[in-house]
């Protein structure tokens, strides 16, 4: 329904809060005061967080001071954020630390940091820096990254972290490494509770579109090749046929204990991720603090793609999780669509556990140009309000303005206030 009123309902709203403060006179400034009514304001750069958000410091006449620009409530907020109950900067962290320090002498394997390579990065780099490599991960995306690789962008309609996978490749190339390997991986890792096990066809192929379009490829090796990764044995194949002997000369024996090294790898993050997300249950718990889980993608930790949305969420009183650091809670579930693909199989899962949790709140974060999320949006938001609980829905793309987000994370906690009664 629209009201008639619907331009000034904002206006409305304002009003009845007002009235719901009990003020016995106006707070407005008095005409005396408006004529003498100063104000002045000054850019600043937050050190808060890696964000680094462009802050603009206005301050009036009576000293008061108003922040704007801020993606989070750090700068303003008088309490600090409890980054140890964030997940999300938990992941971060263990992304940047991934690698061993170079060593002189080894050859160096690049690889960017984006798309599946967010999910499958502890395995490649345990299979490279087993077969004597030193590793390069492109590292984690700003605005920068972005606008280094943009001119190759071939679609302005795929998704953001596609987009930044371009500026990633110019990084690698900069830093000179001797290869940059980014795999096509039609199939992720088989979790055993979907119809099927497939990456998004983006996450999948979009080391071959970089191939074609962009020419600086042209200047480093550059390897892209079709892998499998549900079988160890089939993998350590592929590879040893895959791997140019100018770069690695290795046989099918030394390759399958390096892949074995991987998926130990790959193995012991899992289990660290899920006890990590025990023990930020715990605390919230003991601290009685809500829980949110923001769910989305492996990818949408990045800074550049998520936008600070977790630091917000923190700022606003919440622990944060992931959809993949509490789907393994749950078994397979059933669906209403074909539940064919792996990061899609995580969030219907989280989605089903977090509804049997009083104290924990799903919010989706949804990236513009994701053809797919069509289908998971309404399969999350059928999970959620089938249970009677709110769903939340974000869309993020490169625009980092969080006014909206604030607004809706806000509503959220005021609809959950109402809930309860208080």
């Amino acid at each position: 329904m629209r009201p008639a009123i619907a331009g000034i309902m904002g206006a409305y709203g304002a009003a009845i809060y007002s009235m719901g403060l009990g003020l016995e006179e106006s707070t407005l400034m008095s005409l005396e005061s408006l004529e003498t009514f100063t104000h002045t304001s000054k850019a600043a750069v937050c050190q808060g967080c890696g964000n680094h958000c462009a802050l603009t410091i206005n301050i009036f006449s009576d000293g008061g001071k108003y922040i704007s620009g801020n993606r989070c409530e750090k700068m303003t907020s008088k309490g600090k954020i409890d980054e140890k109950l964030n997940l999300f900067e938990y992941k971060r962290q263990y992304f940047v630390n991934l690698t061993a320090p170079f060593e002189e002498g080894k050859k160096v394997i690049g690889m960017p940091l984006q798309l599946g390579m967010y999910d499958l990065a502890p395995l490649w780099v345990g299979i490279f820096e087993n077969l004597g490599f030193n590793v390069k991960l492109s590292g984690l995306s700003s605005r920068e990254t972005y606008l280094l690789g943009q001119d190759s962008i071939p679609s302005d309609t795929v998704c953001y972290p596609a987009k930044l996978m371009h500026g990633h490749i110019e990084l690698l190339v900069k830093e000179k490494v001797d290869a940059i390997f980014a795999p096509c991986l039609t199939y992720n890792i088989d979790e055993k509770v979907g119809d099927n096990h497939y990456n998004c066809p983006v996450v999948a192929y979009y080391p071959e579109l970089l191939r074609v379009n962009m020419d600086i490829l042209n200047d480093v090796e550059y390897l892209a090749p079709f892998l499998s990764v549900t079988d160890e044995e089939e993998l350590a194949r592929e590879l040893t046929l895959n791997l140019p002997e100018n770069l690695i000369k290795a046989d099918k024996n030394r390759m399958l204990e390096a892949v074995k090294a991987g998926f130990e790898k790959y193995r012991k993050y899992k289990e660290d991720l899920y006890a990590e997300t025990e023990r930020i249950i715990t605390r919230a718990r003991e601290l009685n603090k809500k829980i949110m889980v923001l769910a989305g993608r492996p990818y949408h930790i990045d800074p550049e793609i998520g936008h600070g949305i977790d630091l917000l969420a923190c700022s606003l009183g919440f622990a944060v999780i992931t959809e993949e650091s509490i789907a393994p809670r749950v078994g397979k579930v059933p669906t209403n669509v074909l539940n064919q693909w792996t990061f899609h199989q995580r969030l219907y899962r989280a989605a089903n556990y977090a509804v049997t949790q009083k104290d924990m709140e799903l919010v989706q974060l949804v990236s513009f140009g994701c053809g797919i999320d069509a289908i998971t949006t309404d399969e999350v938001r059928s999970i959620v309000e089938n249970a009677g609980r709110i769903y939340t829905q974000i869309k993020i793309d490169e625009i980092n303005n969080l006014s909206a987000v604030n607004i809706r994370l806000r509503s959220l906690l005021g609809a959950l206030e109402m809930r309860e009664g208080k």
